[in-house]
């Protein structure tokens, strides 16, 4: 058997080798353009649904005219080259196999001009031309021939899970630093090429790192995906040292960047629904749920979620189709799933149905406990379970969060309005930290200078466009 699986794998290796669009090289493919287009198109659906659009057309407008001048440069232009602004406040861009590029709306307004954004989605059209993921994938195919594949997490519970990490694993694929070193080679030669000055992935690079250290900061998702931006800055230098670019009378484009930005949401939506430590609210549904402390805790369009620190149990919260019963009905009667006695009476004092469950999957078998509430005019499931074997220490606290599920009437909680970029024309010279005595703002000098690239106390010439950050701070836990 061993020798078959080897037969098996040779002839995978032998029949998957291709050349390398952007570089030439021979190297293992077994995903063809047409099954990486056929992916791609799967996951933008899946993107769209779990992180959402950002609402701004000429935004959205801007980014695929920018995008599609880039991948003209690219060695696949033909490919059906798709450019999206996402509405997630994180520092992040990121590719799917076939053409398809995303910014986060917290990437547009960090960077400070069209030059910088320009690098960052070449180096992503980097990633699609040089089909790292599609060559991470076929890698991963040789790898798991004859084996059993999946972690608790991806296999035994992401049959029932609303992660969004669990929908877009595809997404999130770890890129060798070499592949990373290559799209940034490639973000350099696509932004030259469209004539924008790709000196400005440096200040990109900088931001990134700046964000890392900043106290208090979480670390951008970019840096969750991509190595630490620390030796990138000499690596870019070098490769425009090499490649011998003139960037005489190339495009930075900063002003006329930067008042695309006026009245742009800036971090984080509380409208739809923010955490204080583990307790979730929801101002427009009005709705609050107390996750255990400790769990990574997540809010996506589609779900609300927890999982344990170990990894191996899950809560969640989504909205379910029909009345109670119909919702109860559809899952405790759905393939796979072993339901227990089903209770009705009412969750703080809202109509409820709840019963314990058991899931085959084919790695086994999840016990949980599932509750479908009334509230409004919506229907919520809401489950928790794990691994059959762990259910009996989770049991407890995960049925105590499904049971804090309620209506929230905290004024500071309804009424809570998210945040927006203003943008200030200086009428004298003056630095951050002096703007920010005399104009109040929810964010910190910190992280205003952040946004504008500069440090709090570096002067700033009259004329100059700085962004701001206007609204109230959202609110402290009731």
């Amino acid at each position: 058997m061993k020798r078959v699986a080897s037969f098996v794998i040779a002839g995978a290796l032998l029949a998957g080798c291709a050349r390398n669009p952007a570089t030439g090289k021979n190297e293992l493919m077994l995903v063809s353009e047409s099954q990486e287009i056929q992916m791609g198109q799967q996951a933008d659906s899946q993107v769209i649904q779990s992180i959402g659009l950002y609402p701004d057309q000429a935004l959205q407008s801007y980014v695929q005219d920018l995008g599609k001048k880039l991948a003209a440069t690219s060695e696949r232009p033909n490919l059906p080259w798709t450019f999206r602004v996402v509405d997630d406040p994180s520092v992040n861009a990121f590719a799917i196999p076939g053409g398809f590029v995303y910014v986060t709306r917290g990437i547009i307004t960090h960077v400070t001009n069209e030059a910088q954004l320009a690098t960052v989605m070449g180096h992503e059209i980097g990633h699609v031309t040089a089909r790292h993921t599609a060559h991470e994938m076929s890698r991963e195919q040789v790898a798991n021939i004859g084996l059993a594949i999946g972690s608790i997490a991806s296999s035994k519970v992401a049959q029932y899970a609303g992660l969004a990490s669990q929908a877009l694993g595809v997404l999130f694929l770890k890129f060798s630093r070499d592949d990373e070193s290559q799209a940034d080679a490639l973000g350099v030669r696509y932004s030259s090429r469209a004539d924008f000055d790709a000196r400005q992935m440096d200040s990109v690079m900088a931001m990134l790192d700046k964000i890392e250290k900043q106290s208090g900061a979480k670390l951008p998702a970019w840096l969750e995906t991509h190595p630490d931006p620390g030796n990138r800055i000499e690596h870019i230098n070098a490769v425009i040292a090499q490649d011998k670019l003139d960037f005489t009378g190339t495009t930075v484009n900063r002003d006329s960047y930067e008042r695309r930005l006026d009245g742009m949401m800036f971090g984080m939506n509380p409208r739809e629904g923010f955490f204080r430590g583990g307790t979730f609210y929801h101002p427009d549904l009005k709705f609050k749920m107390v996750f255990p402390n400790g769990w990574q805790t997540q809010n996506t369009k589609s779900a609300v979620a927890a999982m344990s620190p170990q990894q191996d149990a899950i809560i969640e919260l989504t909205l379910a189709q029909g009345s109670v019963d119909q919702a109860a009905q559809a899952f405790l009667s759905s393939q796979g799933v072993q339901a227990g006695q089903v209770t009705r009476g009412n969750l703080n004092g809202l109509n409820a149905e709840q019963a314990p469950f058991a899931a085959s999957t084919q790695s086994g078998t999840v016990q949980g406990h599932a509750v479908f509430v009334q509230y409004g005019n919506n229907v919520y499931r809401l489950l928790a379970y794990s691994p059959q074997a762990n259910w009996s220490a989770y049991q407890g606290i995960a049925q105590q969060a499904l049971s804090s599920f309620g209506p929230v009437n905290d004024a500071s909680v309804l009424n809570v309005q998210p945040q927006h970029v203003s943008l200030i024309t200086l009428d004298r010279r003056t630095t951050i930290a002096e703007l920010a005595q005399q104009r109040p703002s929810p964010v910190s000098p910190a992280t205003l200078a952040l946004i504008n690239q500069v440090e709090p106390n570096t002067p700033l010439e009259a004329g100059r466009i700085v962004k701001w950050v206007v609204g109230q701070p959202l609110p402290a836990t009731p």
